[in-house]
């Protein structure tokens, strides 16, 4: 098969990525063998092979929104071959430390994760433990459903760390592959949604799904937030988001990465009971949760497709901010 592999983190525009052939994987008993249908380009990818995050698996292969159909199963009653599976971020957890029993297995210290710590899907096949794998929505293509499975699971958790009271205001700074997810998700249950980004086509689209308004990345909204989520990585937002919300608001810091924040005012950022909460993956709850909210609400994707052979190319396409919504490789 043809595969991708980090074979030296570095800036992007340095080559990175290594293009191989190699055998298809094997998987272990539990796993499953899944041909590739499509694999979303995530921000997260671009850190794993710029080296913003630390290498975990040396030579590993990104992406972590997989579509894919399943070839081979190990003994398990959850899926048979032929089924359409997703493989998202979260791939193990113990199930055995406090955070697995109190339900928060996003926290597990001993978490592994798709495309950092194991192969991933920029490639012809992969393996997912079958306890890790989702079943999907109908009525979406696989250019479609690839996004939801990161871009979506961690827009809707970001969603519900930013605590959105009822028909409440909320501001999103950044309007890429997550973020056009998230404000869908808000608009269904009734939220009033303002957007902040720099790229006008974003802007665009924004307007195009609903929201209230669409501005410049550090402009301030037409009216005070009740809740704010940062999707872009740059600390310097973090102000003029807390500048943003209301008494009693929360900003929720969606990303993996984000450059250092600049130093805080306390009385302009903080007081009157503002809150800063960051995220941290998911859990299988969660994607459980948002794969069932996107098949009874009908969510608009916005995909950009490359062919497996492209994949440096729409890294670095994300990287300089050359589309709105989502990229996804189609092997």
């Amino acid at each position: 098969m043809t595969a991708w592999r980090v074979a030296r983190p570095g800036p992007i525009s340095g080559g990175p990525l290594e293009r191989v052939r190699e055998t298809v994987p094997e998987p272990v008993p539990g796993e499953l063998l899944v041909r590739v249908l499509a694999c979303g380009v995530c921000r997260t990818d671009l850190h794993v092979t710029e080296g913003d995050l630390p290498v975990h698996r040396p030579g590993v292969v990104p992406g972590h929104e997989v579509v894919g159909e399943v070839v081979a199963v190990d003994a398990t009653r959850r899926f048979a071959v032929g089924d359409r599976v997703g493989i998202a971020w979260l791939r193990y957890t113990c199930g055995a430390c406090r955070f697995c029993l109190r339900g928060a297995e996003n926290l597990c210290p001993n978490s592994r994760y798709t495309g950092w710590d194991a192969d991933g899907g920029y490639a012809e096949f992969t393996t997912v433990p079958a306890d890790y794998a989702h079943p999907l929505p109908s009525g979406y293509a696989d250019a479609e459903l690839a996004p939801l499975l990161c871009a979506g699971i961690i827009g809707y958790r970001a969603l519900e760390r930013a605590a959105l009271p009822d028909g409440g205001r909320l501001g999103i700074y950044g309007f890429g592959g997550s973020a056009h997810l998230a404000a869908q998700v808000a608009l269904a249950r009734g939220a009033q949604v303002h957007v902040m980004t720099r790229d006008p086509a974003a802007q665009s689209l924004a307007l195009e799904l609903g929201v209230a308004s669409a501005q410049g990345m550090a402009d301030p909204p037409p009216v005070p937030l009740d809740s704010a989520i940062l999707f872009a990585p740059v600390g310097n937002l973090v102000l003029p988001a807390l500048e943003a919300l209301d008494g009693g608001g929360v900003l929720s810091i969606a990303g993996i990465h984000l450059s250092d924040i600049p130093v805080l005012n306390y009385q302009r950022h903080l007081f009157r009971e503002r809150e800063i909460r960051s995220v941290t993956a998911n859990t299988r709850a969660d994607a459980r949760e948002f794969l069932a909210f996107a098949g009874e609400h009908r969510l608009e994707v916005t995909a950009h497709p490359y062919g497996l052979d492209a994949a440096p190319r729409a890294l670095s396409d994300l990287a300089h901010g050359k589309f709105a919504g989502a990229a996804v490789i189609i092997p």
